[in-house]
């Protein structure tokens, strides 16, 4: 049985700055589309000095000055919109630098580096479907925009570099986003869900707390009840996706942390002491998992020490989440020259 524990209570989601929602790039140029405006996709393709973002981000612009996306946090957006729009009525692409060397002398980053976009008139919105098609689907694609001339290309596909510059054409290698699975009771359980969609991570939960789910759900966060602590839940998670378990009754957890630790999580956590940790690898030992897996697993869970407060070990398990997600997807940005 769950213990008695404080509540929290949900905002409706999504709670998400609008212009900074990446997730939403792709969807807002494939509605756009459907209602026949024009559009163009804006990608950096190159910094120099500190940049607020990395190659391989992207912008949507359509041609009545709408966007979604960000570049620099606001430093180069209005001027990035408006070179936009006049690339969508050229139908042809342009690649700007913005910043230190750029023609434009009355734009400088406060950094005092520069960067380098890359603006393509979105001339067929089928690839652009396909994309978001395929990293809703959890898929890793391959977004292929040519420098000069020529269709923007899609395919599903991983590569192990962030962005390959070639004389023709920029490719960007998209990965999933990431994905958290929040299994456990009480108010950690809907702090950390709740903080999580606020960085756009794509959530779920699992709980035996029926009030927990429905306030969950409520919020829209999918959440699904645990009958008994040997459910037959689905836990073989794609690459980019966490599980973080925040049980107090650690009855519930053997069998589904053996679970986690089979598939393919790139994090599994479990709140808990030391001593608690001690019990739960004796545990999951008895259960046959082996001495490898259990060495993976976080625990105690967080980056913050002993934390009692459901908010602060909100804060702790999501911020190492998120720094062993930035690690595991971390790539290079490759330059191939002409051979000419």
């Amino acid at each position: 049985m769950a213990c008695r524990t404080s509540r929290v209570d949900l905002p409706k989601f999504p709670l998400k700055i609008p212009h900074m929602d990446d997730s939403g790039i792709f969807p807002f140029l494939a509605q756009k589309a459907a209602t026949g405006a024009r559009t163009a996709l804006v990608t950096i393709t190159g910094v120099s000095g500190s940049s607020v973002r990395n190659p391989g981000a992207h912008l949507a612009v359509a041609e009545d000055g709408s966007w979604r996306g960000s570049l620099s946090g606001g430093c180069i957006e209005a001027a990035v919109v408006a070179d936009a729009v006049d690339a969508i009525a050229a139908g042809h692409p342009r690649e700007i630098r913005f910043g230190a060397g750029s023609p434009y002398l009355d734009i400088r980053l406060p950094c005092g580096g520069s960067v380098d976009v890359l603006i393509n008139p979105v001339a067929d919105a089928a690839p652009i479907a396909r994309i978001a098609a395929l990293l809703a689907d959890r898929t890793p694609a391959l977004l292929t925009l040519p420098l000069e001339g020529g269709a923007i290309t899609v395919e599903a596909g991983m590569a192990p570099w962030r962005t390959r510059r070639e004389p023709a054409h920029f490719t960007v290698a998209h990965l999933p986003p990431l994905a958290l699975t929040v299994i456990g009771h009480g108010a950690s359980v809907e702090a950390l869900a709740a903080l999580a969609v606020t960085a756009d991570a794509r959530v779920t939960a699992m709980t035996p707390d029926r009030a927990i789910a429905d306030r969950l759900a409520a919020a829209g966060i999918p959440a699904a009840l645990l009958n008994t602590p040997r459910a037959p839940v689905d836990l073989t998670a794609d690459p980019w996706t966490a599980i973080a378990f925040l049980f107090h009754d650690h009855d519930w957890e053997t069998a589904l942390i053996a679970r986690a630790l089979a598939g393919r999580a790139f994090y599994v956590g479990a709140m808990g002491s030391r001593a608690t940790q001690r019990h739960r690898a004796e545990a999951l030992a008895g259960a046959g998992v082996p001495a490898d897996d259990i060495a993976r697993l976080h625990a105690p869970i967080g980056l913050i020490p002993s934390s009692r407060d459901p908010q602060v070990l909100a804060l702790s398990t999501l911020a190492e989440i998120v720094r062993d997600f930035e690690r595991v997807t971390a790539r290079e940005d490759v330059v191939v020259e002409s051979a000419t």
